[in-house]
C-alpha cells in the first residue's frame, strides 16, 4: 500500500523538534532502519518455517495477526506523539510485517517455487538502483516529481481501496488484478511509483536530518521500511502474475 509516513501532519505531530541536541542523523537512520529489516526478517523467516514445517493453522493464525497487528501499529505510529515509544512500536510493526510477508511468500513460493526469492533480488536491485539514482542526481526529488509520485501513489490506493469495497460484493474490477497483459502493465506501474517513493524517503531523511529528534530515527527509520514492504509485495505480485501465466 502506498507510504502515508511523511505527511506534514505526523512530522508535525511532535513537540520533540529540534528541542535537544541529540538530533537525528542520517547514519543513524540508517542504523535504525536495518536493526528493524532483522526484525522482520526473523520473524518472515519464522512464519515461513511453520508453513512449510506443515503447521498451516499456527502459520494463519499469526499471519492475520502480523496483518491486523501492522496495521494498528502503523495508525499509532503515524498519527501518534512522537517519542520515545518509537523504540518499542517500530519493532513491533517490523516483527508483524515478517510473519504476515513470511506466510504469503511461502504460499506463493509453493507455487511458483522460487518467486520469493526473485522478488526480494528485485526488491534489493530497486532499493540500491534508486539509492544509485538519488545519490548521483539522475533523479531528483523536485517539488514537481513528488507531486507526480503523491498523484500516483494516492491514486493507486483509491483503486486498492476500491477493489476492497467491491470484493465485498463478489465484484473485481476487470483486468487490472487478473494475469492479463493489462494486469501485468498495472503491477509494472505499481512497482515503479513504488521504486520512485523510495527517492522521496531518501530525500526527506536527508532533509529533515539534524532538525529533529533522535527519536525521528526510528520513525524515518520505520517509513523507508514501509515503502520497502509495499515494494516487494508488489514485485512478488507481479511475478506471480507472469508466473501464472506461463503455468
Amino acid at each position: 500500500m502506498p507510504n502515508p509516513t511523511f505527511g506534514d501532519r505526523m512530522l508535525n505531530s511532535s513537540s520533540d523538534i529540534l528541542e535537544s541536541h541529540h538530533a537525528m542523523t542520517i547514519n543513524g537512520t540508517i542504523l535504525k532502519t536495518c536493526v528493524l529489516g532483522l526484525f522482520t526478517a526473523l520473524t518472515f523467516v519464522y512464519s515461513w518455517g511453520l508453513l512449510l514445517s506443515g503447521y498451516a493453522d499456527k502459520a494463519v493464525m499469526l499471519y492475520k495477526g502480523g496483518l491486523y497487528g501492522g496495521l494498528i501499529l502503523a495508525l499509532i505510529i503515524c498519527f501518534a506523539p512522537k517519542n520515545k515509544l518509537l523504540i518499542i512500536t517500530t519493532p513491533l510493526y517490523a516483527m508483524c510485517e515478517g510473519l504476515m510477508l513470511g506466510y504469503v511468500s511461502a504460499l506463493l513460493n509453493k507455487f511458483y517455487p522460487g518467486i520469493a526469492s526473485q522478488a526480494a533480488i528485485g526488491t534489493l536491485f530497486a532499493l540500491f538502483g534508486m539509492f544509485f539514482l538519488y545519490k548521483t542526481r539522475l533523479v531528483k526529488a523536485t517539488e514537481k516529481f513528488k507531486m507526480v509520485v503523491y498523484n500516483s501513489t494516492f491514486a493507486i490506493f483509491g483503486i486498492y481501496m476500491l477493489q476492497l469495497i467491491l470484493s465485498f460484493f463478489h465484484i473485481s474490477i476487470p483486468a487490472i488484478f487478473s494475469n492479463s497483459p493489462i494486469g501485468i502493465a498495472f503491477s509494472v506501474i505499481v512497482v515503479a511509483v513504488a521504486s520512485f517513493n523510495l527517492i522521496i524517503d531518501f530525500d526527506n531523511i536527508e532533509t529533515f536530518a539534524g532538525k529533529f529528534d533522535k527519536n525521528f530515527e526510528w520513525y524515518f527509520g520505520f517509513s523507508l521500511l514501509v515503502t520497502i514492504i509495499w515494494m516487494y509485495i508488489e514485485i512478488l505480485n507481479l511475478l506471480a502474475k507472469i508466473s501464472s501465466r506461463n503455468n
